[in-house]
């Protein structure tokens, strides 16, 4: 996601709590807020799959993902 699409966003935004927006521009802001999200959280996750923790022996342990709570 470039700068242009983040300042789209943001513009709806401001646009939305001013004079509202139409049905078009709300589908467009909700596309442009999912693939924000979906861009994070790919970022993120990838973050995460470098993280390694280091043991009190020394050892290195990749981070891993805890279970559901269930």
């Amino acid at each position: 996601m470039d700068y242009k699409d983040i300042e789209r966003i943001n513009e709806l935004a401001r646009k939305k709590k001013t004079v509202g927006l139409t049905g078009a521009e709300l589908e467009e802001q909700a596309r442009l807020r999912r693939q924000y999200l979906d861009e994070f959280k790919a970022n993120m996750k990838a973050t995460l799959d470098n993280v390694y923790i280091e043991r009190e022996d020394g050892s290195y342990e990749k981070l891993q993902k805890k279970p559901p709570l269930n």
